[in-house]
């Protein structure tokens, strides 16, 4: 009989046998799954560097490129005798060594990423089409001193980033699901993929020189258009990088069937009740305005089938609730392709039924370029300066302008220091980009410089200091005109301020002035320092922490100090958390205080408002001599708000409560009366606001307690070089932990303080809409009481906005708390307290990345030469002689 022992052994080893046997056949399907892969990566990537290589003339198709057509074959030889540690033949080496190098590309590249490559290629010319004289023109390879960087250093660092991914990639698929370090360090490769873009905001009045300004910064002449055509003020348009192919795109959104179908509605309502009216009335003309450009002259017919399908033939994509995509070859090609979706002709009269315009349905265009090293991670957006009637359009305009980092206000430089409208825009929105959002930088923007007036008679060198003497003197006029708007300086500093006098035409032409002179070319630094915040090279440094913390993990000779390090670190941590609590706390009860102060005003002076609002009104009536015809301005506390014929301030409150309390003119002031009534909570808390949540990045949130919160880490590394990995690995965690909160609190923080006017609006929209149903005789009289008594009424509606606030701040300050505490103890466990015996062996991996990194740190990234592409060319060599990394059969 068999020993019973002895059966239990067999059957211990024949389970193992068996589980060794699935684990091999696992990993069999994952190096095979490579090995396909590597073919198709290899000519994916072999083509994209032909056509790159075309561009730069001499380089392009040289014979060594045939060699990275492997076959299936030699591509198992080099992957295996990678993975085994073999080494060719003394001779072969040898043999080699004389032979050009082979550039394979190993990361799994769709066609996307392929296109993402060679993202930042040379700009393109005044056509759209993309040049191909970067050697012949040695201008082009010079620093941003002399000249914008170009596109060498963004291919360089592509290659790389390329690399490094597909090293963390093949890194991913060799951890297991099977303990909790594994999947942690998973994530974290995952959540290197993230990437930000930042938004700049673009706002001035038609004819400011809004897209000249936009496609000379870009290089792209005549990309966005201008001249002949008006711009249409309630379509946003975006300007980004097209990462996904190598074309001109442009993308529209629409406003739904049933708004449309509510505007048409209302257009019917208010043309019927106006019939009399006149052009000069602004909400008469726009009306007009959007019926003729979509419908001709149909609309006076009839309104009844509107929505008929034969309006909408060229746009189905409108009536399917779709995105309409336009893809060209060039620039110029697409810019007369999606114009009439921005704009319409100015030369168009009533009648004119020879073109349709679908601005009046559209919500946002979004344009995409390639190759443009200026959008890498930028958007530009093109911004109408008052949100627009229409919710969906209004929701995303406060959107897109909360998330702005920075803001350029764009006018002519003519009356730059006294242009109405730019300083109103700029009033207007600065709540909801200072404290209501996330703008660091206000970029104040003077164009057509280059005009100045009798230059006839002038010679080149006169209109040139003429030019520059002017440009000064605009940028004193603007800086004293921002000192005196207290409404705007209560969001931003001096600092935060700058001026910029800018000529388009003459940095295309350079007649009178040097590309440096007319300031485009600091607006281009600027954008460049925006994508370096968001370079390739915070991947490949996350990528090395990640690779860090996995060799320390799997290093010998650091158990035995594993618990005396996270006891120091933990009681570190303590400590740190009790001092972000404490500065929590405090800042708590001072926003508690400013609160109640601004309750008790709101109470003592919301009658006065609300006496203002609906009873001081100042009623100029002019004669238009032309067709001798009245028409009324309006002003509500010296504020010019709108202008018309029979409407009267009747008219104005009409649109206020049909609209929740907010009117948009076409022309005029913003109208909000939740706003007028939560003034005196939102000044109350403004200065403290702006001090504890300062967009600036280098102070940080409440008094910079995240920013200096630390483990100390540089003093441990001091005393306990074993575990020089891990603790690296903690330092870099907790940077990008903060990173993390600062982001959560720049956009939680705007939600805490427009929580003061929602909270009124909220309150106040049972009174709009009681005020909203009358009709009629004595319409206005009734307007005024209804919105008067049902105030009175809701009169502690100051304490409930007090407490939204201070409920939501206190959320935050929890929540900011928990992901400190949580994140921390996460970093610190995984770090010390997990058995890394599980881990593979990247050590090969870790010198590579590691590598990478020092050569994007070593780099200049303004500076490049054609030779030094031979570098990249190198890195590439090694990272195919090499193979897949050793240890990957473990």
């Amino acid at each position: 009989m068999s020993n019973p022992q002895n059966l239990q052994s067999a059957q211990i080893l024949v389970q193992m046998m068996a589980e060794l046997a699935a684990l091999q056949q696992q990993q069999a399907v994952v190096y095979r799954r490579h090995l396909e892969d590597l073919q198709a990566q290899t000519e994916q990537q072999t083509r994209v560097l032909q056509n790159l290589l075309a561009q730069f003339g001499a380089a392009a198709n040289p014979p060594h490129l045939d060699r990275l057509k492997l076959s299936s074959e030699d591509q198992r030889c080099r992957f295996c005798g990678c993975r085994m540690g073999a080494r060719s033949p003394a001779g072969e080496e040898e043999q080699n060594s004389n032979q050009e190098p082979v550039i394979p590309f190993q990361c799994k590249q769709e066609h996307e990423e392929a296109a993402g490559l060679v993202q930042v290629l040379p700009s393109t010319s005044d056509t759209g089409k993309r040049k191909s004289d970067l050697q012949s023109d040695p201008s082009r390879l010079q620093s941003p001193a002399k000249r914008q960087r170009l596109s060498m250093p963004g291919f360089a660092e592509a290659i790389i980033f390329s690399d490094v991914k597909s090293i963390m990639k093949f890194v991913h698929s060799r951890l297991n699901d099977q303990d909790k370090l594994s999947a942690f360090l998973k994530k974290k490769i995952s959540d290197l993929e993230t990437d930000k873009r930042e938004l700049v905001g673009v706002f001035g009045k038609t004819g400011a020189g809004k897209s000249s300004l936009i496609n000379a910064i870009i290089k792209e002449k005549n990309l966005l258009p201008s001249g002949s055509i008006n711009a249409c003020t309630s379509v946003m348009i975006k300007v980004e990088a097209n990462t996904r192919n190598l074309k001109y795109e442009a993308e529209i959104e629409f406003i739904t069937k049933e708004e449309w179908r509510d505007e048409l509605w209302s257009f019917r309502q208010f043309l019927d009740n106006n019939k009399n009216q006149e052009k000069e009335d602004d909400d008469y003309h726009d009306a007009v305005e959007k019926l003729s450009a979509l419908y001709g002259e149909d609309w006076r017919k009839s309104f009844e089938n509107l929505m008929d399908r034969k309006y909408f033939k060229e746009i189905p994509e409108f009536l399917q609730s779709k995105q309409k995509i336009l893809t060209c070859e060039s620039a110029n090609e697409l810019s007369a392709k999606f114009v009439k979706y921005t704009r319409s002709d100015s030369k168009q009269g009533e009648g004119n039924k020879a073109k349709k315009w679908f601005w009046p349905l559209v919500k946002c265009v979004t344009v995409r370029v390639p190759n443009n090293p200026f959008l890498q991670h930028v958007t530009l957006v093109d911004l109408p300066g008052n949100g627009d009637c229409n919710k969906s359009r209004d929701q995303m305009w406060k959107g897109i302008v909360g998330d702005c980092s920075t803001v350029w206000i764009v006018t002519e430089i003519n009356r730059a220091a006294s242009e109405k409208e730019a300083w109103e825009i700029l009033e207007s929105v600065s709540s909801l980009i200072g404290n209501g959002g996330e703008c660091q930088q206000i970029h104040f923007i003077c164009t057509k410089s280059d005009l100045v007036d009798d230059s006839d008679d002038l010679s080149s060198a006169d209109i040139h200091d003429r030019i520059v003497k002017r440009n000064m003197q605009a940028k004193d006029g603007v800086r004293k005109e921002f000192n005196k708007r207290t409404k705007i300086k209560k969001h931003f500093t001096d600092d935060s301020f700058k001026v910029f006098t800018v000529s388009s035409r003459e940095f295309l032409k350079g007649k009178h002035l040097s590309p440096e002179e007319t300031e485009i070319t600091k607006l281009q630094g600027f954008l460049q320092d925006l994508n370096d915040c968001h370079s390739e090279t915070n991947y490949v440094n996350g990528a090395h922490r990640i690779l860090s913390l996995i060799q320390g993990a799997t290093s010998k000779g650091v158990g035995d100090k594993k618990g005396r390090i996270c006891a120091k670190l933990e009681i570190i941590m303590m400590l740190q958390l009790d001092n972000v609590r404490k500065e929590m706390e405090k800042t708590f009860l001072v926003f508690e205080k400013c609160l109640a102060d601004g309750v008790e005003k709101s109470k003592r002076s919301y009658g006065e408002k609300l006496k203002n609002f609906l009873y001081q009104v100042c009623i100029l009536t002019l004669v238009v001599t032309k067709k001798n015809t009245f028409y009324t301005n309006i002003y509500l506390n010296n504020c010019f708000v709108f202008q018309g014929r029979n409407s009267g301030f009747c008219g104005v409150l009409k649109q206020v409560v049909e609209n929740g309390g907010v009117h948009k003119p076409k022309n005029g002031k913003l109208i909000n009366l939740n706003m007028k009534l939560a003034s005196c909570l939102t000044d109350s808390i403004g200065e403290e606001f702006r001090k504890t949540f300062l967009n600036d990045s280098e102070c940080g949130a409440f008094n910079g307690v995240i920013k200096t919160f630390s483990l100390n880490t540089d003093s441990l590394i001091e005393k306990y070089k074993n575990t020089e990995l891990q603790l690296r690995f903690l330092k870099t965690e907790e940077e990008k932990m903060k990173a993390k909160l600062n982001r959560i609190i720049r956009k939680r923080k705007k939600k805490v303080y427009s929580s003061l006017t929602e909270t009124i609006e909220n309150i106040m929209e049972e009174g709009y809409k009681k005020a909203a149903k009358f009709k009629g005789e004595g319409t206005l009289y009734c307007m005024r009481e209804t919105i008067k008594n049902h105030v009175h009424s809701k009169k502690d509606m100051f304490e409930q906005a007090k407490n939204t606030m201070l409920e939501k701040l206190h959320d935050l300050m929890e929540n900011i708390q928990e992901i400190l505490e949580k994140t921390t103890k996460e970093s610190i466990k995984c770090s010390f307290k997990t058995d890394g015996s599980l881990l593979p062996d990247v050590s090969t991996e870790l010198d590579m990345v590691k590598k990478h990194y020092d050569q994007l740190a070593a780099t200049p990234d303004d500076e490049v030469s054609l030779t030094g592409f031979a570098d990249w060319v190198e890195t590439a060599e090694a990272w195919s002689q090499t193979g897949f990394p050793r240890g990957s059969a473990d």
